[in-house]
């Protein structure tokens, strides 16, 4: 009895009887303990999501991109193969001049917006809380109409003998044979409406919390109206612009509704060209090639922003 004792006393002895037995995890936990019960809970909550994103999302996606490398039937179906074919096609000095304008105007639409809702959310952030809400509530509201709806709104105000068409016929800017539907500056006026609240909330954000004697210190201090904006205001909102014009620039690429509808289809984006492709030419696998470079083009702009992101973020500490 003492051998035994004196040997359960030896270090050997502890070092033995802190070890995990076969019923318990490596880190003193059994498998029912509160840290496995807590990720058994967190993969549950998070597997309809990730079901969701799986069959939703990468499954449809790794179909296009598998369908752009096939050839087409002579209905223009998937006949399977692998081919750099549809990409080659796409080469053609017609489809570049399409993809060269849709990044041109997704890249004007989104300087427009950034400066119109720099504005605005500049204008916002000065009032009362409850002028806020209600301003803000005033921009929200006609966007829960039907995206549809209102593009055939901005028809009939933008027609001949429309409300926009008799104003400017009466202070002399246009005559009377102008028409704005179709035109590319239509469409270009739809593209603004579309995507101008996407850019204000974002910069509101960023000034909300902005003090406003922060401006009036910068004008006793002998900054002028542009320097309180430049060197200023514009850097607090500049994490809020960037977030905006992401926002902004790619979804713009893929919008087809309102240069059909407001352009008449002249001057097409890259979403236009899709649904050509895919209903029109009847050939799926050169649309699901369209479909990569759009979603290149979007990685691309993302790749662009992030990079900006983490310059700006560097620049700031």
């Amino acid at each position: 009895m003492t051998v035994t004792a004196t040997t359960a006393g030896t270090p050997a002895g502890r070092k033995g009887a802190g070890r995990p037995g076969p019923g318990q995890a490596s880190g003193g936990g059994t498998a029912g303990s509160p840290r496995a019960r807590r990720a058994a809970v967190t993969t549950l909550l998070l597997a309809p999501a990730g079901i969701t994103v799986l069959g939703l999302v990468l499954v449809p996606m790794l179909l296009v991109v598998r369908n752009s490398f096939a050839s087409a039937d002579a209905y223009g179906g998937i006949q399977g193969g692998w081919t750099l074919a549809n990409y080659q096609d796409l080469m053609d000095p017609v489809y570049l001049k399409v993809f060269s304008y849709s990044l041109g105007m997704a890249a004007l639409n989104t300087a427009v917006c950034l400066v119109l809702g720099y504005v605005v959310s500049y204008y916002l952030a000065g009032r009362s809380p409850q002028r806020q809400m209600l301003l803000l509530l005033l921009i929200i509201v006609p966007f829960w109409t039907d995206f549809l709806v209102r593009t055939f709104a901005w028809i009939n105000l933008l027609s001949p003998g429309g409300p926009v068409n008799s104003l400017t016929d009466a202070i002399g800017l246009t005559s009377g044979n102008t028409q704005w539907i179709p035109s590319q500056g239509a469409s270009f006026v739809g593209l603004v409406y579309a995507f101008l609240p996407t850019t204000i909330f974002p910069i509101y954000a960023s000034l909300r919390g902005v003090d406003g004697s922060l401006g009036e210190a910068a004008r006793d201090l002998g900054c002028g109206w542009w320097r309180v904006h430049t060197r200023v205001l514009l850097p607090i909102a500049r994490p809020g612009m960037l977030a905006a014009a992401l926002l902004t620039f790619i979804p713009t690429l893929g919008v087809f509704v309102i240069p059909v509808l407001l352009g008449g289809g002249r001057d097409q984006l890259v979403g236009n060209l899709i649904v050509t492709l895919y209903t029109e030419f009847r050939n799926q696998p050169m649309g699901a090639a369209a479909s990569v470079v759009l979603l290149l083009l979007m990685v691309a702009s993302m790749a662009v922003f992030g990079l900006a992101a983490r310059r700006l973020r560097r620049k700031s500490a």
